[in-house]
């Protein structure tokens, strides 16, 4: 991005862009502005965050000359217009997930990005926690052996409550995935990543547990997942379990070791073998090159989420750039999400094992 367009602009004024305009301070560039729900939001929200504009629509942040990036932070249907939008006025975009409601409006959005030359960046930020490259450097260089099993869970509670609600469980703003599309897909990009794997079936059902909840979108969801060389992985998701606030877990076992990380507990993970197990705690001193890269405060010294994301806005804005930071999730990896997503509908509708598209078009 040239000086003069360095800036940013945030779409939304909720949780995750306030999560988004720190990341965007802490990466030292400029938040220009925002748009909100209304006119009169955006100046109440640019008052509120200390920021120049409160831009009354999107169409008056994109004709902004200093912006050159905007980050999308509204309710998923709304994703795909305004990302694209944003491309095609020439500027760089950082999408929450999903990319879109439908793999066919996400592979578009894919080649938007592809065809202008711009960086679509998904904040699938949960492979910036630096114990997560630990163990990835360690599986790239053979330490767990051939896959066995890859097993977990992405469990949370704030939808216990029958009066919960927002945009997310409504399917014509959520899309019709609301638990596994949220969190499931961030457990699969994940291990996708971490393992070098690539699922290509699934066998899923769904459930609404809640009563009285409106129908359309699920509470919990049960994923068997094979790759086509016969790895099975299994994954339980759920937004209704008790006291779990965002516990993503994972186990990768394979023929000389294993691996368990916690979310919740970023800090440490647990590595097995056939003679006893041992915990690793994150030490910017010791490990990987990209786990101390990542590491920015010493060993002890707890890191977590936000730090994730301002590690993944980092390195978004280098590719911005021209740099190629390793694991930067971009809009590929978005599209990919989609199609597993419509995958597990599939099954979960047809009953049988469905395979994940390998593009729009296949």
């Amino acid at each position: 991005m040239s000086r003069a367009s360095s800036g940013a602009a945030v779409v939304g004024a909720g949780m995750i862009a306030r999560v988004h305009v720190r990341a965007i301070r802490a990466a030292g560039a400029e938040v220009r502005g925002v748009v909100a729900s209304s006119p009169e939001r955006g100046t109440r929200t640019a008052k509120e965050w200390g920021l120049p504009h409160g831009y009354p629509d999107l169409a008056a942040a994109l004709a902004d000359d200093t912006v050159g990036v905007v980050h999308v932070c509204t309710p998923n249907a709304l994703h795909a217009a305004q990302a694209e939008a944003a491309l095609r006025a020439g500027k760089h975009v950082v999408c929450e997930k999903p990319l879109a409601t439908s793999a066919a409006d996400a592979a578009r959005l894919a080649a938007v990005a592809e065809e202008t030359g711009r960086v679509l960046a998904v904040p699938f930020v949960y492979r910036y926690h630096p114990l997560v490259r630990e163990i990835r450097a360690r599986a790239q260089a053979g330490e767990f052996g051939a896959w066995q099993l890859l097993h977990g869970s992405y469990l949370q509670d704030w939808m216990l409550d029958p009066g919960a609600g927002s945009w997310r469980t409504d399917p014509g703003l959520g899309g019709p995935s609301r638990a596994f599309a949220d969190i499931g897909s961030h457990w699969c990009d994940l291990v996708e990543w971490v393992a070098g794997v690539r699922f290509e079936e699934v066998s899923a059902r769904l459930a609404t547990t809640v009563e009285g909840r409106a129908p359309g979108t699920e509470d919990t969801a049960a994923v068997l997942l094979r790759t086509d060389e016969g790895l099975l992985g299994t994954l339980t998701v759920s937004q209704v379990s008790a006291g779990r606030k965002n516990r993503l877990w994972f186990e990768l076992d394979g023929a000389r070791g294993s691996a368990v990380f916690d979310q919740e507990q970023p800090e440490t993970v647990w590595l097995g073998t056939e003679e006893g197990a041992r915990v690793l705690a994150r030490d910017p001193d010791r490990g990987s090159p990209e786990q101390r890269r990542l590491s920015t405060l010493p060993a002890g010294h707890p890191q977590g989420y936000a730090d994730c994301f301002r590690a993944f806005v980092a390195d978004a804005y280098a590719a911005m750039a021209g740099e190629k930071p390793e694991g930067l999730p971009e809009a590929e990896d978005g599209a990919r999400s989609a199609r597993l997503v419509e995958a597990v509908l599939d099954s979960a509708r047809s009953l049988a094992w469905t395979r994940i598209r390998r593009d729009d078009s296949a």
